[in-house]
């Protein structure tokens, strides 16, 4: 407690540069505070729209489909689609369950052309909900509708596509040759994400099964449960000689990789920044070293020992962090708060294969803010390091001299 008082009174000598130090390092934890509630929020962001639209929680699959290749041959496809739906959904942890069918595909408009996803979907289930719900234009596809297309918003503006406007489709078929129909635009679309957009159009499922000459087959059926969590164990009791059962896990190895190496990169640089904040710290105890040396000398000379010397430094460095801490996360907080609440907004800015949203919302974990809040303080001990032992190691009759 001693050590404390002394500490805090030899801060309280320069308060400005006490304070400057501070501000250093808050200004570093809050900023460190925002990266990581922003990479955070965007990477969460990003696997729950690629669960929503394009993955589900699961994915049955017959065991000879190869989503690489888009096949639409008949062994390849599920049979009779509903009905394993059906037994699907069926399931307690089943939230919904409904068949899809893909389809590599090129629309046409002019004299422009560009390659697309056709989606095959059931308008009626409840898992189209965020095309339903993002509906900005023109109506949902009926499940009658034999030449209406939804398009994304996306796609609809690089092309100058509206509602009730005429495109050519074209699509691989089951046997293995292109057909083609003109398509009326039936609606347009937004989920918020430009990658998915600009790529995926929807017909209803039985257009797009004849219209691929697939039959009553689909590529997939899509499963979202009630807890994400379950998706294993699900997954083992719909496992079979007949299908091939994928989790969400599986299918966005790549978002899942890219958040890997996302937390790699960020913890380097949390260090980097953090770094630069402890030299201002330890440029702050090495003048308060220098200013204090006939202090110091008489220290030495009435007997306190070196490690009592240095502890004191340590003390002043553990409140210097503390003041700094408080400051930071009180700033930081207040810019993740405005981040969480409005989001950053890229538009269609994004990286390839990762569904990342036009707005960016920041979303801090308590795991991201109790490590940075350690590593600050930590670091901030550390910078202590070199004027303690420079404190410590003076001679006393040198001090005193010195101090003159």
């Amino acid at each position: 407690m001693q050590l404390l008082k002394m500490a805090w009174r030899d801060l309280g000598r320069n308060r400005r540069r006490s304070f400057f130090s501070m501000l250093a390092l808050a200004v570093g934890l809050a900023l460190l505070l925002m990266m990581a509630a922003v990479v955070q929020g965007e990477m969460r962001d990003a696997m729950t729209a690629s669960i929503k639209l394009q993955s589900g929680h699961l994915q049955v699959r017959d065991a000879d489909y190869n989503p690489d290749k888009t096949s639409l041959k008949w062994e390849d496809l599920i049979e009779a689609p509903g009905t394993v739906a059906a037994q699907i959904a069926a399931l307690p942890q089943v939230e919904v369950a409904t068949p899809r069918l893909y389809a590599s595909g090129i629309l046409a408009v002019g004299d422009t052309t560009v390659g697309v996803r056709v989606n095959g979907i059931d308008p009626a289930s409840p898992a189209n909900a965020p095309f339903r719900e993002g509906l900005i234009d023109g109506a949902f596809p009926a499940a009658d509708d034999r030449d209406g297309v939804l398009i994304g918003k996306a796609l609809a503006e690089k092309y100058g596509l509206s509602v009730g406007d005429r495109a050519n489709l074209m699509a691989n078929t089951s046997s293995g040759t292109v057909d083609e129909q003109v398509f009326v635009i039936r609606g347009i679309y937004s989920t918020k994400t430009p990658s998915f957009d600009e790529v995926n159009v929807f017909l209803p499922l039985a257009k797009a099964q004849a219209f691929t000459g697939a039959g009553d087959r689909a590529s997939v059926v899509f499963v979202l449960l009630k807890d994400r969590d379950a998706a294993d164990a699900v997954a083992e009791a719909l496992s079979g000689d007949a299908f091939t059962v994928v989790t969400w896990r599986q299918t966005n190895e790549l978002l899942a990789s890219f958040e890997q190496f996302s937390g790699a990169y960020m913890f380097v640089l949390y260090l980097i920044v953090l770094g630069i904040t402890a030299t201002v710290i330890i440029n702050t105890l090495i003048m308060a070293v220098f200013e204090r040396t006939r202090e110091i000398g008489i220290f030495s000379a009435i007997g306190m020992r070196g490690g009592r010397i240095m502890a004191m430094f340590f003390a002043e460095s553990g409140l210097l962090a503390l003041g700094g801490i408080i400051m930071g996360m009180l700033l930081g907080g207040a810019i993740v708060l405005y981040i969480a609440t409005y989001g950053i907004y890229l538009g269609s800015m994004g990286v390839t294969g990762v569904m990342i949203g036009e707005t960016i919302y920041a979303y801090l974990t308590w795991n991201d803010a109790i490590m940075l809040t350690v590593m600050a303080f930590v670091i901030s001990l550390l910078a202590a390091v070199y004027p303690a032992i420079l404190a410590a190691q003076m001679q006393p009759v040198e001090a005193l001299r010195g101090g003159k």
